[in-house]
């Protein structure tokens, strides 16, 4: 029910993913007023397709606070992450509010034990492939524990939908050398070292170009900083997508040049937009929560649902916790603290 245009995106793409993924099921929640008139231009989806009337959709503009109170046990969004809880769905995909999706999948998935805060992973294009980078928003500030935690995460991630069997890992950093930053930043950097995962190979230190080159298969930084890159990194797709329009625009010549190279220029801004690659996954909960660009289109919001779909396949969840009962078993000094955090376990 949630994104910029709701069902009539929702449906189309899920009618994508039932033709590339044979073996996919999908519970759908929402209002019949607005579902059922799209799923009857999809026949082919009845099939593979379970519906459950909500009277409640959370608002775009709800605060998190709102939609879990007028939201909890009833609405759409409720409903699709309890169901990742029970059992009936292995993971929950949405389009709609972040803020609610994420204080909704906190209060009824919880964190997983030895987690303090969960963490907001995009999928980033890079000059190389692809690459995860988070916290992108869920977690301002981070200290040296949660911070290994996001890059045992990310690592797991890497794992799950690249099929690198050991992703390389850097914390992102004002410099590559080992005395500059913040002091979290350095005592994360120095127990992931002497920590020597089989799970992951750290790198050590990069910097914010370092992310679009793909130097490193995982960026783990805290929320403020992820945000700012992503947002950074949103403008300037649509700055460069400016100035090409208004170059090929300017003269007769380019307007002919701009006809025969479109193709190209559309892939471009395709591999561009972070926004839309594939979904921000909510890493560190007891379920995949996978979120969806508001503005995602069909495809868009189709790759998000392979996302969570390639994530069960390849049992994310599983791989993580055997990576933090791993790192946990060689730096007992660096006590879970998730349990006795209110905040944190909730």
């Amino acid at each position: 029910m949630g994104g910029d245009h709701g069902p009539s995106v929702v449906i189309p793409a899920l009618a994508k993913v039932a033709k590339r993924r044979t073996d996919v099921n999908f519970v759908i929640y929402g209002r019949s007023d607005a579902v059922r008139p799209e799923l009857e231009k999809h026949p082919a989806l009845a099939p593979v397709v379970q519906f459950v009337h909500c009277d409640v959709a959370v608002r775009m503009d709800d605060k998190p606070s709102q939609a879990l109170r007028h939201g909890r046990w009833k609405s759409s969004m409720w409903r699709a992450i309890e169901a990742t809880k029970s059992g009936d769905a292995d993971g929950c995909v949405s389009a709609g509010n972040t803020g609610a999706l994420m204080a909704m999948s906190k209060f009824c998935l919880r964190t997983m034990a030895t987690i303090e805060r969960p963490a907001i992973a995009a999928i980033w294009p890079t000059l190389r492939g692809e690459s995860v980078v988070l916290d992108v928003g869920a977690t301002i500030g981070a200290d040296a524990h949660q911070l290994i935690d996001f890059g045992i995460l990310g690592a797991a991630m890497a794992r799950s939908v690249f099929g690198i069997e050991r992703p390389t890992v850097g914390l992102l950093n004002v410099g590559v050398e080992e005395i500059k930053g913040q002091e979290e930043v350095k005592e994360a950097g120095r127990l992931l070292r002497e920590a020597n995962l089989t799970s992951m190979k750290y790198h050590g230190f990069v910097e914010g170009d370092d992310i679009g080159k793909g130097t490193v298969d995982v960026v783990v930084t805290e929320g403020f900083a992820g945000n700012i890159a992503l947002k950074t990194a949103e403008g300037t797709a649509r700055q460069i997508g400016g100035y090409l329009r208004a170059a090929m625009s300017r003269t007769l010549m380019a307007r002919i040049g701009y006809f025969f190279a479109k193709g190209a220029f559309d892939r471009l801004r395709e591999k561009m937009d972070v926004r839309k690659a594939n979904g921000g996954v909510f890493l560190g909960l007891n379920g995949i929560v996978v979120k969806s660009h508001g503005g995602a289109d069909e495809e868009s919001f189709a790759s998000a649902v392979e996302l969570a779909y390639d994530m069960i396949r390849n049992r994310l969840l599983d791989r993580i916790e055997a990576d933090l009962d791993l790192f946990h078993a060689r730096h007992p000094q660096v006590a879970p603290r998730a349990a006795a955090s209110g905040e944190g376990s909730q």
